[in-house]
């Protein structure tokens, strides 16, 4: 798909909002996003339309290459993100194929990336809710947590927070997680795939 080198980008990272969710696995979307905000030296803030906290900024060298980002974090709770998703949208007038979810994916092991364009919702509320209002055609960034333990039902292992063998290597796979996403809206989803499809 090619996209409009010129239109902006919106980079939605999935999660729920409120302090007790923070630190919880499906919540990754957030860390993502919040570090991309850091690296801007920016801040989140409510949109004035959309029930959402977002960031405007810029990613990559001075250039051709430079590219108007917009970040965000629905604040409607995972299973209906695809509202605010999609008020963002028709706001900052951005084409499907500009648009990037950061999530949780249970069926990929801790800490691996997989980038891609379209496909299925696999089972993801946050997903199912942005397909049902986008359609499919929107690029993911797939932020792998693994299976529950056991017989740890799906719903409990998402909404508990990373252990403390996870939590040793977060900050490194939340920061690649972050570089993938800016290879992605910089370089394309070829080359960015190239690199982080590990």
């Amino acid at each position: 798909m090619t996209t409009d080198a010129g239109a902006p980008w919106l980079v939605a990272g999935l999660g729920n909002p409120g302090p007790e969710y923070a630190a919880n696995r499906h919540n990754v979307g957030f860390m993502v996003v919040d570090l991309l905000a850091e690296r801007m030296g920016a801040r989140f803030k409510r949109h004035g339309k959309a029930q959402a906290q977002v960031v405007e900024g810029r990613i990559g060298p001075p250039g051709p290459a430079n590219r108007r980002v917009i970040l965000a974090k629905p604040m409607s709770f995972m299973n209906v993100s695809g509202g605010p998703v999609t008020v963002l949208r028709d706001f900052y007038k951005v084409p499907v194929g500009n648009i990037v979810a950061v999530h949780d994916e249970l069926d990929i092991d801790y800490g691996v990336l997989r980038l891609k364009l379209g496909g299925g919702d696999n089972g993801h509320n946050g997903l199912k809710s942005i397909t049902k209002s986008l359609g499919s055609d929107y690029h993911r960034v797939r932020f792998g947590i693994g299976r529950p333990p056991g017989r740890m039902p799906v719903a409990d292992f998402v909404l508990k927070d990373f252990s403390s063998a996870e939590r040793k290597e977060l900050d490194y796979f939340v920061d690649r997680a972050a570089d993938a996403v800016e290879a992605l809206v910089i370089e394309g989803l070829e080359r960015a795939q190239s690199t982080y499809n590990s």
